[in-house]
């Protein structure tokens, strides 16, 4: 079953307003890798930035995606304007109560912090993080507040504003660091970028505002915890809050085995990250965001319309994510040079991000797919069963990610031992784990879920042969500057993949062909 046309046209604008976000991410760590390089100050700053992140990872898009949208969108379908707006109202004022009151005792427990997640800082490494963490604390209860902006945005089928937001964020830290990179110590660099990332963060919820208060004409800010609509949020907000906790928990378990290591080691997992997370959001989140308010609404229907729909999206998503599995795998380190290798960042540390980035890309599928099935148990209220799973995926990405990174530590690459390739392998398989699971869980509920077999195996063999394509392109290149080279190498890539799947038939591939339009 395809996607209906108003899901399909809101995972458009999702998807839109991701890739502009992604791509100011992407100019972010392209001018952090500039003037920081991989360094203990951008070991800070990725250690400062995921400290505070507990509190929007806790409160934010994932819990409220779970917990208040479903009865949001539900009230608002229903015609029930003066409940939502008063629902909504509630739910803000409960949100600024607790975010404010976490930030400020994370502002002054940052030294304890600190010593508990990143137990290997010491000297100027640690003085400068516990300073950037508590310019950032309050920074993550802002954005808490742009996920509730998000989840009103969303509920009205208004997608793109919310997601397109984060360019605000980005743009203030570029902005800092081209104003502040030649005038400052790499020390001062970071207590400056900590100033730009609360600027940034106040910015993209400011930036939501007009839309949300023209949707939601009867807001009513309130803490009540009386209403019906209050009080399902509430429930189902527990067990989310469980979910996203455990989620927090396996980055900081990386943060903490990270900062053990040699020094650079979270640099490598930042740079890296970014690039694994970026078909995760523009491929999975996309889809997931646009049809949970939809089976939220259609909740009622027949399960088996709901596997349908589950589906469709996962063949949908698999178009995206197989090409980019392969794309990194094969053409990583083109990728990785175009985006980061300037200023601090040598070919070296182009060639050992790619080993990590490959050591993510194991996991992708498994990653995107498991958000489709997570939205699928939002929408059937079920907030239970994703924390539950969540909770195996952690322990196992601790225990093997730890095993294999002391193991992989002992091995050194151009000067760099490779611990950090050991904890994105425990990552990975840790997300195969989840995606098992859930969709084991998620059969028990509707059916037999999963993509389209057969288009899985067309994509694959356009993907492989683009990728050898490509390759044979970038040897055969003589040496030149790595953004001409990736924009050569890539290009290729895409148009031989997208002209290979439409010969094989991939019907999402030949909408991409003009002249079959």
């Amino acid at each position: 079953m395809g996607a209906s046309p108003t899901a399909a046209r809101s995972a458009r604008w999702v998807a839109a307003g991701i890739l502009l976000s992604r791509i100011a991410g992407l100019v972010r760590e392209r001018a952090i890798a500039h003037y920081l390089g991989v360094s203990i100050y951008s070991d800070v700053v990725r250690a400062a930035l995921r400290m505070p992140n507990v509190l929007q990872n806790l409160l934010g898009e994932g819990t409220l995606s779970a917990s208040f949208i479903p009865v949001y969108a539900e009230l608002v379908e229903s015609g029930q304007d003066e409940e939502a707006g008063r629902v909504a109202g509630a739910v803000f004022g409960l949100l600024v109560a607790l975010a404010g009151g976490l930030a400020l005792i994370g502002i002054f427990l940052a030294p304890v912090l600190v010593s508990v997640f990143t137990p290997g800082f010491e000297g100027e490494r640690r003085e400068l993080t516990i300073a950037a963490v508590r310019i950032i604390f309050p920074m993550a209860g802002v954005l808490v507040l742009s996920a509730w902006a998000l989840g009103i945005l969303n509920s009205h089928r208004r997608f793109f504003v919310s997601y397109v937001a984060p360019v605000a964020w980005n743009a203030a830290i570029i902005a800092t660091l081209v104003v502040f990179g030649a005038k400052r110590s790499p020390a001062g660099l970071v207590i400056a970028l900590a100033w730009g990332a609360l600027v940034g963060g106040v910015l993209q919820f400011a930036v939501q505002l007009p839309w949300v208060f023209s949707l939601e004409r009867r807001l009513r800010v309130s803490l009540s915890t009386q209403l019906a609509g209050v009080r399902e949020t509430l429930r189902n907000a527990g067990p989310a809050i469980a979910g996203r906790g455990v989620v927090q928990l396996s980055g900081y378990i990386d943060t903490f085995l990270a900062s053990l290591i040699s020094g650079g080691a979270l640099a490598l997992l930042g740079y890296a990250q970014t690039l694994y997370m970026l078909p995760v959001s523009l491929f999975g989140m996309s889809v997931a965001a646009a049809e949970l308010p939809e089976l939220s609404r259609e909740r009622s229907r027949a399960e088996a319309a709901l596997r349908q729909r589950v589906d469709g999206a996962l063949t949908r998503v698999a178009f995206f994510i197989i090409p980019s599995i392969v794309g990194y795998l094969a053409l990583g380190d083109v990728i990785v040079a175009a985006l980061y290798q300037t200023g601090d960042f040598s070919a070296d540390d182009t060639f050992v991000t790619h080993l990590v980035l490959g050591g993510y890309t194991l996991g992708l599928f498994a990653s995107t797919a498991t958000r489709l099935y997570s939205s699928a148990f939002f929408a059937l209220h079920d907030t239970r069963t994703p924390a539950m799973v969540a909770g195996a995926r952690v322990v196992i990405a601790a225990v093997v990610g730890a095993g294999l990174m002391f193991a992989l530590e002992q091995v050194v690459v151009r000067g760099y031992p490779l611990g950090v390739l050991g904890l994105v392998l425990g990552t990975s398989l840790a997300a195969w784990v989840e995606w098992i699971l859930l969709r084991r869980a998620l059969r028990g509920r509707l059916g037999p879920v999963g993509a389209n077999r057969t288009a899985l195996l067309k994509v694959l063999v356009s993907a492989g042969v683009a990728a050898a394509c490509a390759r044979a392109l970038d040897y055969a290149l003589p040496p030149m500057h790595p953004i001409p080279t990736a924009a050569a190498v890539l290009s290729l890539y895409v148009v031989v993949f997208v002209l290979g799947g439409a010969l094989l038939g991939l019907e999402q591939a030949r909408r991409y062909l003009w002249w079959r339009r």
